[in-house]
C-alpha cells in the first residue's frame, strides 16, 4: 500500500508538470523530468554564476522588459567536456523557476524518412513554443552540425536549415537550451542564434574545493579532504561527485560513520583506472561520447 501510494504520488507530481493535452506528442519527442537539485547543489565558475544569475533576473522581470519592447534572453548554448555541470544546469533553471524540464529525444525525432526529421523537430519546438518549459537539446551537434561538412548528406543539411528558423522563431515563455561537448562540428550559423553562450570547462582548484565539501556535507571525512584537490586535477565535476560517492558507499561498508582517507584514496585509484580505459579505447565513430 505505501509502495502504491508514492507511486501515486509521483505520478501526480508528473502530471501536474506535463501541460494538458499535450501527454501523446510528448512521449515521442521528449521526456519530461522532474527538476529536482537546486542552486545548493550545483558548482559553477564565477563567471556562469554570474550568468546564471542574470538570466534569472530577467526571466522573472520579463514583463517589465516586454513594456520597453525588449525580451529576456531565453536561447541558451551550452559548451564544453562531458560532467561539467551541462545538464545539471538546465535541471536546476527548470527547478528554480517553477518549469517542467522536457528533455528531447533524438531517438525519436531523428528519422531516416526524407523530410520527418524536420517535421518532428517542429512539433518538439511547437510543445515547448506552447507550454512554458525548459526544453532541452543535449547532444546538439547530431542535429546542427556544419552544413560545409562533406560527410553529411543532403537532408541533414535541410534539417540545419529548418532548425536555424525554428530557433529563430522560438518565442516560448521558459528556456531553450542546447548542449554539445563538439562545439567545433556545429554549423557557424548556430552560434549567433543564441542569446548566451556558456562554457562548461573542468574545475579548477578552487571549483574543486568547494565540489568537495559540498559532497560530504551529509558524510564528513575523517581527514582534510580539501588537501586531496590536487589528486583531482584534470578530472569532470560528474567524476570527482562520483570518487565522493564510491567513498562514502565503501566507507559505510567498512562500518564507519565518516569517509576513511583509504577508501577515498581507493576511489581515486577506481577513477584514474576509468579514465585510462576512457582514453585507451577511443570509440570508432569520432562523433561518439
Amino acid at each position: 500500500m505505501a509502495a502504491n501510494r508514492r507511486l501515486e504520488s509521483k505520478e501526480h507530481r508528473l502530471n501536474k508538470l506535463i501541460p494538458l493535452g499535450v501527454d501523446e506528442r510528448l512521449s515521442h519527442f521528449v521526456e519530461v523530468i522532474e527538476p529536482r537539485r537546486t542552486l545548493e547543489d550545483l558548482v559553477l565558475s564565477q563567471q556562469n554564476q554570474e550568468i546564471l544569475a542574470g538570466l534569472l533576473h530577467e526571466f522573472r522581470h520579463s514583463d517589465t522588459l516586454r513594456r520597453h519592447a525588449l525580451t529576456a534572453r531565453s536561447k541558451l548554448l551550452f559548451c564544453g567536456p562531458p560532467g561539467c555541470g551541462k545538464t545539471i544546469t538546465a535541471e536546476i533553471l527548470a527547478k528554480d523557476l517553477g518549469l517542467p524540464l522536457f528533455v528531447a529525444r533524438l531517438d525519436g525525432i531523428i528519422s531516416s524518412f526524407l523530410g520527418e526529421t524536420a517535421s518532428n523537430l517542429r512539433k518538439t519546438f511547437d510543445i515547448a513554443n506552447t507550454h512554458p518549459c525548459v526544453l532541452f537539446l543535449d547532444e546538439f551537434d547530431a542535429l546542427a552540425r556544419a552544413r560545409s561538412d562533406n560527410s553529411e548528406h543532403n537532408e541533414l543539411r535541410r534539417v540545419v536549415n529548418s532548425l536555424l528558423m525554428m530557433i529563430d522563431h522560438f518565442r516560448g515563455r521558459g528556456f531553450l537550451i542546447a548542449a554539445s561537448n563538439l562545439e567545433e562540428t556545429l554549423d557557424s550559423a548556430v552560434w549567433r542564434r543564441f542569446d548566451e553562450v556558456m562554457l562548461f570547462d573542468l574545475p579548477k582548484d578552487k571549483d574543486i574545493r568547494r565540489l568537495l565539501v559540498l559532497k560530504t556535507r551529509n558524510f564528513k571525512a575523517d581527514f582534510p579532504i580539501e588537501k586531496k584537490t590536487m589528486q583531482l586535477r584534470g578530472l569532470s565535476y560528474a567524476d570527482i561527485e562520483r570518487i565522493c560517492m564510491n567513498s562514502i558507499k565503501r566507507s559505510i561498508l567498512e562500518g564507519s560513520r565518516t569517509i576513511l582517507e583509504s577508501e577515498f584514496e581507493s576511489a581515486v585509484r577506481e577513477e584514474r583506472r576509468r579514465q585510462a580505459i576512457r582514453v585507451r579505447v577511443k570509440p570508432r565513430n569520432p562523433r561518439g561520447r
